[in-house]
């Protein structure tokens, strides 16, 4: 796999590392979004299979990225809230059960299930990080599995963590669960679409995913997956297109209780969104011609030199095995002034992210060497 820089719009003078925030948009994917803007300026063009045939396909792209079987179980959300929320709707837990989570989650995969256990007077259990730098990951991963038990509801957890990348266990996790009869939820924002993920391996009871960060797309949508024990849940919202026989536009006052199949029950409203759905489909279309584990790969070689220098300069990040190459945290040694260093960082046009005590890097196919040279010549200035 080559750099891929130039399909996507960014400046010579940036390093753009912080796709972990979003992505820039492809060049193709700008070009579709803005002709679907002129479209809506003629919105007689607009016509009854433009409802519902680019989200048929947009299901079917991401079912192909997840190792899906059925399109049908993939719903269209407008974010990872949405999406959690439909989950929170539809899970009844028994007072005194819990819920395992891991510190330091998206807020979004956190105030869900803060409201939940209020409203069903469960517990939330908190699995925090180990200090240790050595074998943090694994230590965790093992903590994790120590905190589920035989009260334990649900699992809400990422396939790596939001800030630092740290790769969760999914399998050992997936198979706990099951011996308890928890329920498994993930959020796959920060993976899916730059590391490799199967549902069919994995088995889970839903997937969430924002659109606008790894599967390079546009804000304000995103993608979930929901598993067969959300077939007759509840949605969010009562909108006319996930009913029956919505496809025929002169008989919807002939009112229908009966949904559509699978999961499209759980569609946002105005799902067909004509200009936002084409956007992240085409998006979708670039990620599985380019291949997920090939995105993988070229991330992990691209900052393998780069982190081996960091380390050598002190600074702290996991162990290779146990974090994902797409996204890694860097923590400072004491010393080291986090202000000066990202004045430094913003001056050199080096984009990261700062969350929790890491420096977030986030890197993928639009980054060269070049780009990992600057960052790493930064804080060696900072030492």
């Amino acid at each position: 796999m080559k750099c891929q820089k130039a399909i996507f719009s960014l400046p010579p003078e940036v390093s753009y590392l912080n796709c972990a925030y979003q992505s820039p948009l492809l060049r193709s994917v700008t070009s579709i979004g803005r002709a679907m803007v002129d479209q809506k300026a003629t919105p007689f063009r607009i016509v009854k299979d433009d409802f519902f045939a680019p989200t048929e396909k947009l299901r079917s792209l991401f079912a192909q990225l997840i190792h899906a079987p059925d399109p049908k179980r993939v719903a269209i959300i407008p974010s990872a809230s949405y999406g959690l929320a439909t989950v929170a709707r539809n899970i009844r837990l028994q007072k005194g059960q819990n819920i395992v989570m891991v510190e330091e989650q998206f807020p979004s995969n956190v105030y869900t299930w803060k409201r939940l256990a209020q409203e069903q007077t469960v517990q939330l259990k908190i699995v925090n990080a180990p200090q240790e730098d050595d074998q943090r990951g694994a230590m965790w991963n093992k903590r994790i599995l120590e905190a589920i038990d035989e009260q334990t509801g649900l699992v809400t957890i990422g396939q790596v963590h939001w800030a630092d990348g740290t790769l969760f266990d999914l399998e050992a996790i997936r198979r706990r669960t099951g011996e308890v009869g928890a329920s498994l939820i993930i959020d796959g924002t920060q993976s899916i679409g730059a590391y490799p993920f199967d549902v069919r391996l994995l088995q889970p009871d839903a997937v969430i995913c924002a659109g606008y960060k790894w599967l390079m797309g546009p804000y304000s949508i995103g993608l979930a997956w929901y598993g067969p024990r959300f077939d007759n849940g509840t949605p969010l919202e009562e909108n006319w297109i996930s009913r029956l026989n919505s496809e025929d536009f002169g008989g919807l006052v002939n009112y229908e209780d009966r949904y559509q199949p699978g999961a499209l029950r759980y569609d946002v409203g105005e799902n067909s969104n004509f200009i936002l759905v084409p956007m992240l489909s085409t998006a979708l279309e670039q990620i599985l011609a380019w291949q997920v584990t090939e995105i993988q790969a070229y991330c992990r070689e691209l900052v393998r030199g780069p982190i081996e220098d960091l380390r050598a300069l002190d600074f702290k990040i996991e162990d290779e095995a146990s974090r994902c190459a797409h996204l890694f945290g860097i923590r400072l040694p004491a010393h080291i002034n986090m202000d000066r260093l990202k004045h430094r960082l913003q001056e050199e046009q080096i984009y990261v992210s700062y969350r929790g005590d890491a420096i977030r890097v986030s890197p993928h196919l639009y980054n060269e060497p070049h780009d990992l040279d600057r960052l790493v010549a930064c804080f060696q200035e900072s030492t």
